[in-house]
C-alpha cells in the first residue's frame, strides 16, 4: 500500500525540520566556547550606599547591592565578599591583598590601579568596569568574565586562570607572564603588546583577539589557535619574511 502524496509531503517536511533542529543543535553546541558558569546571585539584595563600606581584616560581607559612590583610602587583608554585586562604584587608593570574591558582579566600576593581588574569585563578572592597571598577580581566577572592560595594564602574572571569557574588551599592554590559562575565550578583545612570555597558549584560541605585537616565544605559541591574518602578523614578530 502506497502512501498518499499529502501523507508523503508531511513526512519529508518534518524530516527536513527534525534536521534542521539537530543542525541547530550542533551549530549551538559548536557556539559554546567553554564552560564559565555565572555568578549565583540572589534577586534580592539589601542595598547599601558605597560610601559607607568600611573594611577591616578578615572580614566576609553577603548578600548585599552597593551603589553609586567611592570606596577609597581602605587597605585591609583577607576579607571575603559573597553574593555580592557594586554597581557604579569608583575603588579609589585601595589595597585588599589575599581577596575572596564568590559570586559577585561589578557593574559599571571603576577599580583602576586597585590592588588585588592573590585575589581568590569563583563566579565573578565585570561588565563595562574600568580596570586600568589593576593588580592581579598571583591570582586564582576559576569561571570569570570580563564584558566590555578597559583593563589596559592588567597584571595577571603568575596567576592561575581558568574557564574565563575577555568579550568586547581592551587589555593593551597587560601582563599575563608566567600564568597558567585553560578553557580561556576571548572575543573582540585588543591584547596588542600584551606578554604571555612562559605563560604556554596551547588550545588557547586567540583569533578573536586584535594586537599588532605581542611578547611571545614561538614555543608558548605551540598548539594556540590562531586566524590567517595573525600568523602573517606573528611571522612578522618574529621576522619570518613570507614570499608570495
Amino acid at each position: 500500500m502506497t502512501s498518499s502524496p499529502d501523507n508523503t509531503k508531511a513526512a519529508t517536511s518534518s524530516t527536513v525540520k527534525n534536521k534542521d533542529k539537530n543542525k541547530d543543535k550542533h551549530k549551538d553546541k559548536g557556539n559554546s566556547q567553554h564552560k564559565r558558569t555565572a555568578p549565583k546571585l540572589p534577586q534580592a539584595l539589601d542595598c547599601v550606599p558605597a560610601s559607607e563600606l568600611w573594611l577591616a581584616d578578615e572580614q566576609m560581607l553577603s548578600y548585599a547591592l552597593y551603589q553609586d559612590g567611592i570606596i577609597e583610602h581602605q587597605n585591609a587583608a583577607s576579607v571575603s565578599f559573597e553574593k555580592v554585586i557594586f554597581q557604579n562604584v569608583t575603588f579609589r587608593d585601595m589595597s585588599l591583598p589575599k581577596l575572596e570574591l564568590t559570586d559577585v558582579r561589578f557593574d559599571n566600576c571603576d577599580l583602576s590601579n586597585v590592588d588585588f593581588s592573590g585575589v581568590i574569585a569563583h563566579r565573578v563578572e565585570f561588565r563595562n568596569c574600568k580596570l586600568m592597571g589593576i593588580d592581579l598577580l598571583s591570582s586564582t581566577l576559576r569561571h570569570l568574565s570580563f564584558q566590555r572592560c578597559l583593563g589596559d595594564y592588567a597584571t595577571f602574572r603568575f596567576a592561575n586562570i581558568k574557564h574565563t571569557e575577555f568579550i568586547e574588551s581592551s587589555f593593551v599592554k597587560s601582563d599575563f607572564y608566567h600564568s597558567v590559562l585553560s578553557d580561556i575565550y576571548f572575543k573582540e578583545t585588543n591584547i596588542d603588546q600584551a606578554q604571555f612570555s612562559s605563560t604556554k597558549l596551547a588550545g588557547i584560541d586567540i583569533s578573536g583577539c586584535h594586537f599588532f605585537n605581542l611578547g611571545v616565544t614561538l614555543e608558548d605559541l605551540k598548539g594556540c589557535m590562531i586566524s590567517p591574518a595573525q600568523a602573517i602578523t606573528l611571522s612578522k614578530i618574529f621576522g619570518l619574511i613570507i614570499k608570495e
